[in-house]
């Protein structure tokens, strides 16, 4: 008898998906097409904000909205350590630094009480430096938002939110992506929706919008000539295929949360039996989760690497 596998984090991909990527291979259209403004107004309108720039990556995103805010070398940006390398890169990039504050042990989201406690011992030329508070919403759960936007008033700090793991989480009844300044998704093929490699930044902001939109494609002027650069600028456009994918999933977007709302609520009440395993936990301000991986903790003393391999040599993958 052959052993169930149970995957990690697997796409959910089905015939009309396919058909979509297709019929963009049928036209002139492989980028720098139709498909990539079709998804970008899926994916504002989603988030519920104005503009959405569609990217290569979270990773792009990020970057270009560190850069487009003008963050740079010797600069400071407060943010998380528990969290996938793209959250710290994106500030290196730019030779600003990254200034780590610890989680919350419940939801593993960046804690606001250290964040204030570290900013209120900072002299007046450390906070200076300070210009940005970089917020994850980790394994789709959306940090206490409320908290860090008077954090951000208080003491003047951009606020950007990476909801690469959190698409379609809402906070208090809002949408991840529309809780900062700015916010990021991504489209790796574990997230919720994928576009196989993709992310979009998602945003009010509408001169960070002209900015980004420049430089992701090599820093071209407004009038998207060829040969027209206003300004340093990289490839991290999204490619029509991708777009096309996009669009297709985000019509079953919920369908897909739903699936995986329901593969999280199996988990819980089966591990609910077993003592030595702490499911996670949701904060009372979420009002809805938007699960990504499912991460568990074990009772101090139980040798984690031996759980893993074990699971692992039974068919269930975990890391």
């Amino acid at each position: 008898m052959n052993r169930v596998q149970v995957p990690l984090s697997s796409p959910d991909i089905i015939d009309k998906d396919i058909e979509a990527v297709v019929g963009v291979m049928k036209t002139r259209f492989l980028s720098i097409g139709p498909k990539v403004v079709e998804f970008e107004k899926r994916m504002s309108e989603y988030a519920g904000v104005k503009y959405a720039v569609a990217l290569n990556s979270g990773t792009s995103a990020l970057h270009l909205i560190i850069r487009g805010m003008g963050i740079g070398e010797g600069d400071v940006v407060i943010t998380t350590p528990f969290s996938f390398i793209a959250s710290a890169n994106c500030i290196l990039f730019e030779r600003a630094r990254p200034l780590f504050v610890d989680i919350e042990e419940e939801t593993l989201n960046l804690n606001g009480d250290k964040v204030e406690e570290r900013l209120k011992n900072m002299s007046v030329d450390e906070l200076a430096k300070v210009k940005a508070l970089l917020v994850v919403d980790a394994f789709g759960q959306p940090a206490d938002w409320d908290r860090f936007k008077k954090i951000g008033r208080k003491y003047n700090l951009k606020l950007i939110e990476d909801s690469a793991e959190a698409l379609g989480a809402e906070y208090k009844g809002k949408r991840a992506g529309s809780l900062g300044e700015v916010g990021v998704f991504a489209f790796y093929p574990n997230k919720q929706i994928t576009t196989g490699e993709g992310g979009v930044l998602v945003t009010d902001n509408e001169e960070l919008v002209r900015v980004a939109r420049s430089m992701r494609s090599q820093g071209r002027g407004e009038s998207g000539e060829w040969l027209d650069h206003e300004r340093l600028g990289y490839n991290y456009r999204m490619d029509e295929l991708s777009a096309a994918l996009g669009c297709s999933q985000m019509e079953r977007i919920e369908e897909i949360l739903e699936k995986r709302a329901k593969v999280a609520g199996m988990y819980r009440e089966k591990l609910a039996e077993v003592e030595e395993v702490q499911v996670p936990y949701i904060a009372p301000y979420v009002s809805r989760m938007s699960w990504f991986v499912y991460v568990v903790r074990l009772e101090r003393g139980i040798d984690r690497n031996k759980v893993i391999k074990y699971l692992n040599e039974e068919g269930v993958q975990c890391k």
